[in-house]
């Protein structure tokens, strides 16, 4: 029972920095991972990533000008987001290229600037700890932006649910209900990106600009393994990223690995473990198979 205490409970009741860290990656499970939901229904679950890594040369900018200040990375990240996706947009109504393509294209270049732009001013270490972050380092600010961004985030998300909801599964019909009420379809999509940036910059400070990502995909995509109702994959999700998030604290602290990876890591174990044993998972189909006699 003494070891039981030791390994599970022990690091959080004993130092402040797991504590803190706990309810940083806890909050970011609860606002993360259903968003991830949202991009998976949709078949965007590469722009999660491809904006993960263009916030990088807002962060920088911010890092720049004022040094490792949490409100400064944390606005320019949000900046530099929302301008490589209306770019992205841009483009690709300009252009004959989709979306996709030229979204992919501008975040690789938003990723090249930001490394480059860290290093010249940087060290090594300031460089990997904003593409990398360390959970085990959030400090009081850094709790408060997280915090704060997971209550917006979740009371958003709950307003802006049912016109979400109606995009994903029938945007014809909330255009037409739209044009109606006089509103703006596009709204709930510009919407639902902000709501993605701000959880990816708040996320970077403990996962890193890199790894923010894996905690809002990760978990929603094998929640859809597990369940086909919405409401169920949205908990399903989030519950996930909470137990990834604790398992890979304690993992972190005990085998001294950095956290972050190490809480990605152990998302992808329960998505592997999803594809092995859930309901849409390999087993089960396998089981479901027909046998022949004879």
């Amino acid at each position: 029972m003494m070891l039981l205490w030791e390994w599970l409970i022990g690091p959080f009741a004993e130092f402040a920095f797991m504590r803190r860290a706990l309810v940083a990656t806890l909050a970011l499970a609860i606002s993360a991972a259903p968003l991830g939901v949202f991009l998976t229904l949709r078949r965007m679950s590469l722009l999660g990533d491809a904006l993960s890594h263009a916030v990088l040369p807002g962060v920088a900018i911010g890092f720049m000008l004022f040094g490792l200040s949490l409100p400064a990375m944390a606005l320019g990240g949000v900046v530099a987001g929302l301008l490589v996706a209306a770019i992205a947009g841009v483009v690709s109504r300009a252009t004959s290229l989709k979306e996709d393509a030229s979204l992919a294209a501008i975040y690789l270049v938003a990723l090249a600037l930001g490394v480059t732009l860290i290093s010249r001013q940087g060290s090594q270490l300031d460089l990997l700890h904003i593409l990398f972050g360390s959970a085990l380092g959030v400090d009081a600010p850094g709790l408060l932006l997280v915090a704060s961004v997971a209550s917006v985030s979740v009371i958003a998300l709950a307003a802006l649910y049912r016109g979400l909801v109606l995009e994903t599964f029938d945007p014809v019909f909330l255009a037409a209900s739209a044009g109606r009420k006089g509103s703006r379809p596009w709204i709930w999509q510009q919407s639902f990106l902000m709501l993605v940036v701000i959880n990816l910059v708040a996320g970077f400070q403990t996962l890193g600009t890199l790894m923010a990502v894996g905690l809002m995909m990760l978990p929603a995509v094998s929640s859809r393994l597990w369940h086909d109702s919405l409401s169920a994959q949205l908990l399903n999700a989030s519950a996930q990223a909470a137990l990834a998030g604790v398992a890979g604290l304690l993992l972190s602290y005990h085998l001294d690995t950095p956290s972050g990876p190490t809480i990605i890591g152990c998302a992808g174990l329960l998505y592997g473990v999803s594809l092995l044993i859930s309901p849409s998972g390999w087993l089960p189909q396998i089981l479901k198979r027909p046998h022949r006699v004879g």
